[in-house]
């Protein structure tokens, strides 16, 4: 499969064309199925909230078909939002701390991610303010901080950084970005065809794609 690009399609489909353990590292942050589009939708841009447009993907989360393949396709996965996904994975000491470094606010202290690695638990010290400055276009837009330091704990573990990251739920592309700007061969996959033009556009602010 060619490399360093975006494909707009479903994951799923994606993932059954692909050998096992063809790629190094998932990283991704899926769906969670809470509703975290239309809670933005419904606020009306009150509160700190920003509109994104009343779509439908955070409805469910998804299937545990999707995850056996992201299992079978790759040897090490850094997925966030794992808390909502325990009952498809099995139990590891590698869980990913994202400390947002607010307390008492409306929205969540910290986030968490479910890592394939048997390593402690780690955690990422990256203001909510930081974050904000990567200008979000995607309602669970991960900070682009953070997912480089997802990929630099993966490099500690994997021994080496000339690998493969593969996002299937890939959104408006920071884990792409990441990989881009720290030098890692990556694709990213991601269903709605205007998250993926967002993904290429931040691409393209760096290198042809």
């Amino acid at each position: 499969m060619e490399v360093n690009k975006i494909i707009q399609g479903d994951c799923l489909e994606v993932m059954k064309t692909m050998e096992d353990n063809s790629i190094d590292l998932v990283l991704t942050d899926p769906p969670y199925g809470i509703g975290a589009d239309s809670s933005a939708h419904n606020a009306g841009g009150k509160n700190g909230w920003k509109d994104y447009g009343d779509t439908d993907w955070d409805n469910k989360r998804p299937e545990k078909e999707y995850f056996d393949e992201i299992f079978r396709i790759s040897k090490h996965q850094i997925i966030w939002g794992g808390n909502y996904f325990v009952d498809y994975f099995y139990p590891t000491m590698g869980w990913l701390v994202w400390n947002k470094g607010q307390r008492n606010f409306s929205l969540a202290d910290g986030e968490l991610a479910w890592t394939s690695f048997q390593k402690a638990l780690r955690i990422f010290d990256v203001s909510r303010a930081k974050a904000m400055k990567d200008y979000k276009q995607h309602p669970t837009q991960k900070s682009l901080e953070v997912m480089k330091l997802c990929i630099k704990y993966a490099d500690k573990h994997i021994g080496k950084e000339d690998y493969l990251i593969f996002d299937p739920f890939n959104g408006s592309g920071t884990t792409t970005k990441a990989a881009y700007e720290l030098g890692r061969t990556f694709i990213g996959v991601e269903i709605s065809e205007k998250y993926c033009e967002i993904a290429r556009d931040r691409l393209k602010q760096q290198t042809l794609l």
